[in-house]
């Protein structure tokens, strides 16, 4: 079984019955468990004719290779993430103003499932992610999201600095984040076609993908810490530009 086709946690695996029940093989339940909670994605899975299976706590602590499972783990057919000739689909069916999220190398798992999580929060059209050298669609991803990474699932693209092109001849306009040499978010911008960019932890955003940006953004800090956590920072910009597309 492959660990980036697991599905584990009671709000996952509930998304994931929800939305798209046609991807899921199989659904195991902790045979100890049979709260409502449980109950309730017995009878998902049974109404999408879903095989589920009992299994011990143990046997689920094995498949989850030890994070939390919450007695529910769900098995996904195909790939762990849509390749980037979905990205046009996408944007089509976003309307004429979408909102879209990059994270230019964002490594850490737990960051990209905060960070899917707020993208859904806030109605991000798409969430696109390097295919290399960056966090892809894990269990551990999905664990994190709560849901959201079956909602807003990353976009791989194997060129960012290609797709970042391609995205500003649609007529998106790109802002990125440089707490070095960014205008005051709340002084930007940030109605109309959007992409947010978010670099690295620690390192930030690369210099090709700094050069694709139209405007680079800073959240103004007043204390001693000098930067926010990734998924920190880009609930505060999402937020921002939510705040100014939905004024008055």
């Amino acid at each position: 079984m492959n660990a980036a086709n697991l599905v584990y946690g009671i709000h996952a695996v509930r998304a994931v019955l929800s939305k798209h029940p046609k991807r899921v093989t199989l659904v195991y339940l902790q045979s100890e468990r049979g709260d409502q909670r449980v109950e309730e994605l017995l009878k998902l899975a049974q109404e999408n004719g879903i095989k589920v299976e009992r299994r011990s706590v143990k046997d689920l602590d094995q498949r989850s290779g030890g994070e939390r499972h919450q007695g529910a783990i769900a098995e996904l057919s195909g790939g762990n993430a849509l390749g980037e000739g979905a990205l046009d689909d996408v944007l089509d069916a976003a309307g004429p103003a979408p909102l879209v999220l990059v994270l230019d190398g964002v490594q850490d798992p737990h960051n990209l499932g905060a960070c899917l999580r707020t993208a859904d929060a806030v109605g991000v059209a798409a969430v696109i992610v390097p295919r290399d050298r960056a966090a892809g669609l894990s269990a551990t991803v999905r664990k994190v999201a709560s849901g959201a990474a079956e909602t807003v699932p990353p976009i791989q693209v194997v060129n960012l600095s290609r797709t970042l092109k391609w995205l500003k001849e649609r007529g998106l306009w790109i802002v990125g984040t440089d707490d070095a040499a960014g205008e005051p978010l709340h002084k930007a911008n940030l109605t109309g076609p959007l992409v947010v960019v978010l670099g690295a932890e620690g390192a930030g955003m690369r210099r090709l993908t700094r050069e694709h940006c139209d405007l680079s953004v800073a959240i103004p800090m007043a204390g001693v810490v000098e930067s926010l956590n990734v998924s920190v920072a880009a609930g505060v910009v999402l937020y921002e530009a939510v705040r100014q597309r939905t004024k008055g």
